[in-house]
Order: C-alpha cells, then sequence, then structure tokens
C-alpha cells in the first residue's frame, strides 16, 4: 500500500470514529435531557422490588448479569433490608459494593443476602458490583 492510500485510509478511519463519536454523544445527552423517571422504570419492568412485611422495608434486587431493576424508589424513614438474590451468577454482580456506606460483600453464586442498611433519610444511594461495571441505585423519598 503506498503512502497516498495509507493517508486516505487514515482519512475515512478517521470519519467513522468521529461518526461513532457524535453518534454516542447524542445518545448519552439526549438521556440526560430526558432525565430518569424511577417509578415508570419499575413499573415498565414489572418489578415491583420494594415492600414492607412486619415494618421493615425490604428491597430485592437480582444480580446476575449486572442489577435488576437498576433503580429503586424507596420510603425514607423506615427500618430497611437491602435483600439481594443470586441464581447461577458467576459475573462480577456476585460481588457487591455501596461506597457510602462502607459495604463491600460477595454474595454466593445462587441464594439470598440480606444486608440491613437501617433507616434511610430522604436521598440517593448508588452501588456497583465488584468491578464498577454494573450501576444500581436506590432512591428514597
Amino acid at each position: 500500500m503506498d503512502k497516498e492510500s495509507k493517508k486516505n485510509l487514515m482519512v475515512i478511519i478517521s470519519i467513522i470514529l468521529a461518526g461513532v463519536v457524535i453518534f454516542l454523544a447524542i445518545n448519552y445527552s439526549g438521556k440526560i435531557s430526558k432525565g430518569i423517571n424511577y417509578k415508570e422504570e419499575i413499573v415498565d419492568e414489572n418489578f415491583n422490588n420494594v415492600s414492607i412485611v412486619e415494618g421493615k422495608q425490604i428491597i430485592v434486587i437480582k444480580a446476575k448479569g449486572g442489577y435488576k431493576p437498576e433503580h429503586s424508589v424507596a420510603k425514607a424513614g423506615i427500618d430497611t433490608v437491602l435483600r439481594l438474590d443470586t441464581n447461577g451468577t458467576f459475573d462480577c454482580s456476585s460481588s457487591v459494593r455501596i461506597p457510602s456506606m462502607d459495604i463491600s460483600q460477595n454474595l454466593p453464586m445462587s441464594g439470598t443476602t440480606d444486608i440491613d442498611i437501617g433507616i434511610q433519610e430522604v436521598g440517593m444511594f448508588y452501588g456497583t458490583c465488584g468491578m464498577g461495571m454494573y450501576p444500581f441505585d436506590v432512591r428514597f423519598e
């Protein structure tokens, strides 16, 4: 391949990469500007993952290939347990981290793990897998 052909190839690759970057930027900024309606997302998934049993709030999150649901809404001011369910989970979501609560815990390959997170004030906390690849959050209202 001569110099001119290499130069043309580099220009084409640069244009393609620029297009990909612009496409990703537009999609990402669109998600930011829309915001996230947490309640709609939970309803859309047909998964009611927050319940109150004997005065204790339980937030159930499935851990396998990420966390489902990724966004949860719970009530503030109630003693709360975060319940993580695994079922054949071999990926990094089998290790959960919630930095703001100093929680870092390995989960069993299959089973249920309850983490007592106490009484939460209005606000939000964020969690991830052990590698930081799979995020989730819980908003307390």
